[in-house]
């Protein structure tokens, strides 16, 4: 049994497979054919402690084309840790589901419930990495650019949270050069970077403060909302601090002509990233939005189908 909580626990070999599977399954699609029921008699239960649009159509849309069923569970009905503890949670739900999927706050209940589960756990969303959504990114960028992604870079522009900590370790997986620009404060912890530019031959992944010096090179470039789920009471505080790093027509015109822009959405436009650049020929954000549909179908197909 296997759980996908973070990208680090996973070799580059299973990641690729994945990524093979969500491709494969999106091209029998768009051909107008239907996934084999391959989780047909299975369940998977969705636990939202935080509002989503996407990773609850995605995980809902995903079972229903590959046969099976997901039940939303909000935390008003579960009270995980709260009505009851995060393990008993786990417990119930093992013996009635084939699969858990979680959207928490706090990463450490994945953990928990990883400990005590007999089921795939899948990580959709904490306050320390994100793994699907770099997924469904990464399968955007091979979009462009085929599957071998040795020696191409990110740029991520904005906060070191839990999006970019993900990106961080799949692009060290894959081969693909990784730098964050992020005010001072904001960055992510530097034992990241030491450990894949030690363990990475060949790979570089660096912090710096300047978004022109990271999208000179960059063959991608992301971004994100400057402020997360929980963080609201800092917004006044951030949002002067972040102006510098907007992805607009003055930054991208510092990167090669070739760099596509990425947003997990959902996007604060003119705060972030301007309309010009989110609705304009380089901008790949939609399709990556898509996409968060064809990785979920390929993380459940490996984990819940054996694919």
């Amino acid at each position: 049994m296997t759980h996908f909580i973070d990208i680090v626990d996973h070799s580059t070999d299973w990641l690729q497979h994945v990524l093979d599977v969500a491709h494969a399954l999106r091209a029998q699609r768009q051909a107008g054919q239907t996934n084999q029921p391959i989780l047909a008699g299975k369940t998977l239960a969705m636990i939202f402690e935080k509002p989503s649009l996407r990773t609850r159509v995605s995980f809902q849309q995903a079972m229903y084309e590959l046969g099976g069923n997901g039940i939303v569970l909000h935390q008003q009905e579960v009270g995980l840790g709260q009505r009851e503890s995060v393990a008993d949670v786990t417990r119930v739900l093992c013996g009635m589901v084939q699969g858990i999927m979680a959207r928490v706050f706090e990463h450490e209940k994945l953990r928990q419930m990883a400990e005590h589960a007999t089921v795939p756990v899948i990580n959709a969303l904490s306050d320390h990495s994100h793994p699907c959504q770099a997924l469904a990114d990464i399968m955007t960028i091979r979009d462009e650019f085929g599957e071998d992604l040795t020696g191409r870079t990110m740029a991520f522009v904005g906060d070191g949270n839990n999006v970019s900590r993900s990106l961080a370790r799949l692009c060290s997986k894959l081969g693909m050069n990784f730098t964050l620009a992020a005010p001072e404060g904001y960055t992510l912890e530097s034992e990241l970077f030491d450990r894949i530019n030690r363990d990475v031959p060949g790979v570089t992944a660096k912090q710096i403060s300047d978004p022109i010096e990271a999208v000179k090179d960059a063959d991608v470039i992301v971004t994100d909302t400057f402020v997360s789920m929980g963080q609201e009471e800092e917004k006044e505080q951030r949002l002067p601090i972040f102006a510098p790093y907007q992805v607009n027509a003055k930054l991208l015109s510092q990167a090669p002509e070739h760099a596509i822009v990425l947003h997990c959405l959902p996007a604060y436009r003119g705060v972030e990233i301007t309309d010009e650049i989110m609705d304009g020929p380089r901008s790949r954000v939609f399709p990556e939005a898509h996409n968060r549909l064809h990785a979920q179908k390929g993380l459940l197909a490996v984990l819940l189908g054996n694919a």
